[in-house]
Order: C-alpha cells, then structure tokens, then sequence
C-alpha cells in the first residue's frame, strides 16, 4: 500500500502526463472497460464479467472514436485488465495511457515519447536523468534507437529469422535481450515481425516486417506503439490468425470485433501507442517491484 508521500508522488505523475497532452490539443477520452467483444490477442487472456469482459487495454473504442467523431488527437488514462498476470512487474490490473494521434507514423510518435516522458520528469521536479538498478539513464534527446533484427544479431545467440522458426522469439527476447536495453539512454526498439504485429502496419519496403516499436528503460518495456494498419480485409484476416491461435491453446472461441472492423475504412493514417503508468513511475521512482507504486496490490484486497 502507498502511504503519504507515495500517493503524492503518483499523483503529481499522473497529473504532469495529463497536462503534457492537454497542453498538445489532444482530447481525453473516457470509453467502457466492460465489453462484450475483445480484439483477439493470443499473448494476453482477458478477465470474464459475465457474459462479456474486461478491457485488456482500450484500443478498440479509441480507434472506434477517431474513425467516427472526427477526433484527430485522443487519450486516455484507464484501467486495463489482464488474466493471470502477476510477478515482480505485472498485476491483473493496472494503469494504461494510450495516445492516437492522425497523419502521424511511428517515428513521429517515437519523437512524442521522448517529449513525453522528459517533460513529464521535468514536471515532477527531476533533472533530466534517471536513477535506475544502480544506474544513472540520460533522458536527453534523441534516444537510442535499434531494429529488432539487429537487437537479435547484437545480443542473442539466434537471429531473429531463427528464433521465429523455433517458435522460441519471445523466450529469447526476454533473457537475452531486453536486460541489456535502456541501460545509459532509453531506447527504441523497433521494427518487429509483421506476425508479432497484428494490429500495426506493415513496412512498405519489407512487408515481412511491421512499424512496430517498444521503449526500454532499464531493461523494463514501458509502452508498444505502431503505426495503425486500417486496411480492413487485412486486419480481418490477422485477428482470424489470433483467433485460431486461441482456439489452439484451449481458449474459449473468440468473436470478433466486427463494428470495429467495419469503421477501419474510416480511419486516417494514424499512429498509437499504450504507455504503462505503473511502469513509467517504477523507473521514475526507482521502484524494483510494481508492488511499490500502486496503491493496493490483488494479496492485500
């Protein structure tokens, strides 16, 4: 539990994000975490409420919004829901910013982080550095900047063609890579498979590859944006690929978000990204569990 001075801080971090994108002419949204359809995702299993089902983050209606109001600059802060997640930096639910922003690719959003995070480290009363595992990162721009192929090639013992055919991507990701990224600056990892991006777009000069990206700091993920793929016939087939994916782990048999997919030829070329607050102030705050930045944990409910 956070006492005090604890809630003050998260507070103050709360209130500094939400004045950066109002100060940006961006609108805050507020759309429903009970839903009774989901985008499919194989990596994440939502938590059931009845017969429909908490958010795993609010994607869906956020693009909903921007393809039929009109929006061209949304955010919001929410709660988001995940089944079985619990460790050292993960709980069932936790706080999610995501951002949209139209005529916007992912380097551009890449350069909004950096904006982002500094001015909101600078709000909160800090230089621009952070302390974190024993060591000082330097949030100055431009942050560093590494293809997942090359993150493969540099740091893993397969390439990352390899590690795709051994089904074995994310288990080297995670103990080979990602504890060496964002050690002095922040960094951008980007680039992923087009199949560990279905909802993003792909590269026009290598269609094997979506515009996809990941900041590190610390070696801890903070956020996953992308260029937003709006081709529908496109995004139909990639959710049928989840659903299967799904159904192959003994899931329950997923529908899928049809009204949404019906407004995607009404979306403009856009960017977006899902940025975890718990996350963001573990760095800020140099927390080394989750535990200790959130006001309760699930054990103490």
């Amino acid at each position: 539990m956070l006492f005090e001075a604890g809630l003050e801080k998260r507070a103050a971090l709360i209130q500094a994000i939400r004045a950066f994108f109002i100060d940006r002419d961006y609108l805050e949204v507020d759309t429903p975490y009970r839903l009774p359809v989901l985008i499919p995702e194989a990596h994440n299993e939502p938590v059931k409420s009845g017969d429909h089902f908490l958010q795993t983050s609010p994607e869906l209606c956020m693009k909903r919004l921007l393809a039929e109001t009109g929006c061209s600059r949304i955010f919001q802060i929410c709660k988001c829901f995940r089944h079985k997640e619990r460790g050292d930096r993960h709980l069932p639910e936790f706080t999610m910013l995501e951002w949209y922003r139209t005529h916007c690719d992912y380097h551009a959003l890449m350069e909004e982080c950096e904006d982002m995070i500094l001015e909101v480290y600078g709000a909160i009363g800090h230089k621009s550095s952070a302390q974190a595992k024993g060591s000082t990162i330097n949030l100055q721009k431009p942050w560093d900047r590494l293809t997942v192929a090359d993150a493969f090639d540099r740091y893993a013992p397969v390439s990352m063609v390899k590690a795709l055919e051994q089904d074995s991507f994310d288990e080297t990701l995670c103990r080979y890579i990602e504890p060496k990224l964002g050690l002095s600056k922040p960094l951008f990892l980007y680039d992923y498979p087009v199949k560990l991006g279905a909802l993003a777009r792909s590269k026009k000069e290598d269609p094997s590859l979506a515009e996809r990206f990941e900041i590190y700091m610390a070696g801890l993920e903070l956020a996953n944006g992308f260029s937003e793929l709006i081709d529908q016939s496109v995004q139909q087939k990639r959710f049928e690929v989840e659903a299967e994916l799904i159904s192959k782990k003994g899931r329950t048999t997923v529908e899928l978000p049809l009204k949404f997919l019906s407004s995607l030829p009404k979306m403009e070329e856009t960017a977006g990204i899902a940025l975890g607050v718990d996350r963001l102030a573990m760095v800020l705050f140099e927390a080394e569990k989750i535990d200790q930045v959130v006001t309760f944990v699930p054990e103490d409910l």
